[in-house]
């Protein structure tokens, strides 16, 4: 089956958790539907939701939690 990347919006800072003491939003294996919040990136101190733009299931992050991404960077590949 063909992979669906999700892309950074924007440049910043990825984080797959809305705080570090919480759990990651998803994780590979999970399902998710158009709309999700499957992260967040953070650009000088405001936090922007990343959501997934198709339905599918977590195949991977290719990018870790806490590392920097350019705009059109793949975070998540969705199968």
């Amino acid at each position: 089956m063909a992979k669906h990347e999700v892309k950074s919006p924007i440049p910043g800072t990825f984080y797959r958790k809305p705080a570090p003491d919480q759990a990651a939003y998803v994780e590979v294996g999970d399902t998710v539907t158009k709309g999700d919040t499957i992260g967040l990136v953070e650009v000088m101190k405001t936090f922007h939701e990343v959501k997934a733009d198709a339905d599918g299931t977590i195949a991977d992050f290719p990018v870790s939690d806490g590392e920097p991404v350019m705009a059109g960077q793949t975070i998540a590949e969705l199968t």
